[in-house]
């Protein structure tokens, strides 16, 4: 049986960056508030005319060219995202058709908000590993933006818009050594956008409301053990890591897990700061920032963690 190993990176935030010194004029915050309680500083929100798609696009360019691939060597496109350019086609039929990727090549979309990276990369993975695929694109895009009420500082400080992408590719070697996907729908009023469509008008409330206490005990409750699972499965303890790349949704939660698991600041990318929560994006694009940046060499033992709506989280542990 092939193993699966990821052999690119690449990313995309826009242009637009709102800093929390501009969300001090529009709304009853300040930079202080923000930054001591979340450890965001500014976020990037997309130009009325850029689509999930378009982010997508970007990211995956630059990780098909980190990987050294071209379109026609794609058999797999996988899109985590939860805001989707339409209600169909997916984002991924979407992206195939810009990156003129044509047909022998399956797209589709995976929805699991904030761990929508982790689970799709674990999908890919399994048709990798299965020998059916031998090279799929996993992508985590977001514009989170346009799901938030800007007068609600609950919620609008927290998120931004961006796009991670990885090159998933059949090797002899182990790669990704295990994934572990979890969900508990009973939760999932503690973090959700509760609208529709019906009869061409939205129905419901189509901003996203948050439980932020409730979000944040489960988090580090399930992370950890989550955490705990994938290192128990594969035979190894937290010393062993040399990386942990959290979903970056607040530096306080990404620094009581890592405080729970037992790993030192020195060890986990923190990308939260420059980007805020960029929902599916955020995991990718914090593992590019730290491929690029040199952190993460060949051979060394990184994990991977996000949490999100549903309530769903999930870890996935690799070999670099």
């Amino acid at each position: 049986m092939p193993y699966s190993r990821i052999t690119g990176t690449g990313s995309y935030l826009p242009e637009r960056i709102v800093t929390n010194a501009e969300l001090e004029t529009r709304i009853d915050t300040s930079d202080e508030w923000i930054v001591s309680r979340t450890g965001i500083e500014a976020r990037h929100v997309a130009a009325d005319h850029e689509l999930t798609s378009d982010l997508a696009l970007a990211a995956a360019r630059r990780a098909m060219e980190s990987a050294g691939v071209g379109p026609a060597d794609l058999d797999l496109i996988v899109v985590a995202t939860t805001t989707p350019d339409m209600v169909f086609p997916s984002t991924a039929c979407i992206l195939q058709d810009k990156l003129g990727v044509r047909s022998g090549c399956a797209a589709f979309d995976v929805q699991a908000v904030c761990t929508g990276f982790i689970y799709a990369l674990a999908t890919a993975d399994k048709f990798i590993a299965s020998g059916s695929h031998r090279c799929a694109l996993v992508v985590g895009a977001e514009v989170f933006s346009r799901l938030l009420d800007w007068n609600d500082r609950r919620t609008c400080v927290l998120f931004g818009d961006g796009a991670g992408a990885v090159i998933v590719k059949q090797s002899e070697k182990p790669g990704i050594l295990s994934s572990h996907l979890h969900s508990d729908g009973s939760q999932g009023h503690i973090l959700r956008v509760a609208a529709g469509l019906s009869g061409g008008e939205v129905r419901g409330h189509p901003f996203l409301e948050m439980d932020g206490v409730a979000v944040f005990k489960l988090a580090v409750r399930v992370l950890d053990k989550s955490a705990e699972e994938a290192l128990a499965h594969n035979g190894f303890a937290a010393t062993d890591l040399d990386w942990f790349i959290p979903h970056q949704a607040n530096i306080r939660i990404i620094d009581s897990i890592a405080e729970k698991i037992g790993l030192p600041k020195e060890r986990v990318i923190r990308t939260v700061a420059r980007h805020g929560n960029t929902s599916a994006a955020s995991v990718p694009l914090a593992l590019d920032t730290a491929v690029r940046d040199a952190r993460i060499q060949p051979g060394q033992l990184v994990l991977l963690q996000g949490v999100g709506g549903g309530m769903t989280w999930g870890s996935v542990l690799l070999r670099w």
